[in-house]
């Protein structure tokens, strides 16, 4: 199946207490798509600007992310620079200029209309309404907090160094964040855990309750993927066998014998 990414494709330059990038690749439906592609395929929607360096988007390109709807309008990109301190779960925000982003009005082109799962990134909650019109039927949508009391079964909440807990109507999952001894830039973190989420879910078709277990500890692992280096580096250096042993590592992490269940 296909995955629809609606959000910001921009430049980033950030500065954590291990090192600095300038104007590397960044936001939210960068991010996802750099994550979800690499577990099925993706069609991105947005809008960056004349100087944006497109070539730099080729590795993904060549993973199969389609970038038709990528519109790229006359002045600058959306581009956003922040800082890490040693805390690592808060962002500085140094500059943000939005560009071209700041009159982005998503055009779904009509071949990715009937994309049956739709994620929707950091836009205006009305523009994200106006996206879900233009759809065909999708079956799973991620949007604004506000839309979660008006019929989502299923809830998830990320927190970061903290895991992730799924909230749903009889139960209460949780997958903890993956031990790393190493973490460069926590930016996208939350764009790649969506990704690996919604990723395995169109891959497998499967939205039952232990497929939707299953999924948020993909999301989880494809966060943990995400700090590990600057931008979207890390996705560009992984493969399939790098995210089974990953998964396998979070099991091994959070299973024991249940005879040592009282």
């Amino acid at each position: 199946m296909t995955v629809l990414v609606v959000g910001s494709v921009a430049l980033d330059s950030v500065e954590t207490p291990f090192g600095r990038a300038d104007d590397v690749l960044g936001g939210s439906a960068t991010f996802f798509a750099a994550s979800a592609s690499l577990l099925t395929p993706v069609q991105v929607v947005g809008v960056v600007g004349s100087d944006y360096p497109m070539d730099r988007l080729e590795p993904l390109v060549k993973r199969g992310v389609d970038l038709a709807g990528l519109e790229q309008a006359d002045g600058e990109s959306f581009r956003w620079r922040g800082r890490y301190r040693h805390d690592l779960n808060s962002a500085e925000t140094l500059e943000t200029s939005l560009g071209v982003f700041s009159h982005f009005r998503p055009k779904i082109p009509e071949q990715f209309r009937s994309a049956p799962f739709v994620f929707l990134g950091n836009i205006d909650p009305r523009l994200q309404l106006d996206v879900l019109e233009q759809m065909n039927s999708p079956r799973l949508v991620k949007a604004a907090h506000w839309i979660m009391e008006h019929g989502p079964r299923h809830v998830i909440i990320k927190k970061g160094e903290h895991g992730a807990f799924m909230f749903s109507p009889s139960t209460v999952f949780y997958a903890p964040a993956y031990p790393l001894e190493d973490v460069f830039d926590p930016t996208g973190a939350g764009d790649a855990f969506a990704g690996g989420f919604i990723g395995y879910l169109s891959r497998t078709g499967d939205l039952s309750a232990p497929n939707l277990k299953r999924a948020v500890v993909y999301g989880s692992a494809m966060g943990s993927f995400a700090v590990e280096r600057f931008s979207i580096a890390r996705f560009l250096e992984i493969g399939p066998t790098d995210i089974a042993r990953r998964v396998r590592d979070f099991h091994r992490l959070v299973s024991f014998d249940q005879d040592l269940l009282p």
